[in-house]
């Protein structure tokens, strides 16, 4: 399946120096734990990537220009290509409820963010790795697929034989003591867990504006 390959730090400071607040720092916590330290490119660049974005007389960012920027957010924090967020919008569009909080539900029940959400690896990009990789089982069976959809009473295990390895040791001492959703249970002693629900938005902490992709989509 293709993926995006480039620099993921130019990702962050094209949607910071796009934010909706003067000085406003959005962070997509692309790289983990660097983006929590002092080397995060966000940090110490405020400006957007390329020789324009240097200059200090942009242009007003218009209002298809924010839902533009919006949903290129939500796409980037979830590593989703176009035309796979695409195709959960139109999922999302024949959902009931709300279309954004629809969207954002299906992006949050992807298996590698939820091995995220579970502080199983450090960022979406780790948890994505390692589902292709067969470290994970889920409900008793290895999968390989990053994108495959958790339901309510699911179970998420590691393979016994990947808990051995340095990698793993690391993680689990990483996950200990931090906070998961309320909508899984996690096991930290047997790194398992389970799905209790489907999220609502008020679980969800992504900083978006899903009302504006919904706009972009229904131009």
């Amino acid at each position: 399946m293709a993926r995006y390959t480039g620099p993921v730090c130019r990702l962050c400071r094209r949607e910071s120096a796009s934010g909706t607040k003067p000085g406003e720092k959005v962070k997509l916590f692309l790289k983990g734990e660097r983006c929590l330290s002092k080397k995060c490119a966000v940090e110490r660049r405020t400006a957007a990537p390329g020789q324009k974005a240097q200059t200090k007389n942009r242009p007003k960012v218009s209002e298809f220009g924010r839902q533009l920027r919006e949903k290129q957010k939500m796409r980037r924090i979830y590593g989703v290509l176009e035309r796979q967020f695409e195709n959960y919008f139109k999922r999302a569009s024949s959902a009931k409820g709300q279309t954004g909080a629809a969207l954002l539900a299906q992006l949050e029940t992807r298996l590698d963010n939820v091995i995220y959400r579970l502080n199983l690896a450090t960022s979406r990009a780790q948890g994505r790795q390692l589902v292709r990789h067969r470290h994970f089982t889920l409900n008793g069976r290895r999968v390989n697929v990053p994108s495959m959809q958790v339901r309510p009473g699911d179970e998420i295990g590691v393979v016994e034989s990947s808990r051995k390895t340095n990698l793993f040791q690391s993680l689990e001492q990483y996950a200990k003591g931090r906070r998961v959703p309320t909508w899984l249970e996690f096991d930290e002693q047997n790194l398992k867990a389970k799905v209790l629900a489907r999220p609502t938005r008020a679980d969800i902490d992504t900083n978006v504006e899903e009302q504006l992709i919904v706009e972009y989509y229904s131009r």
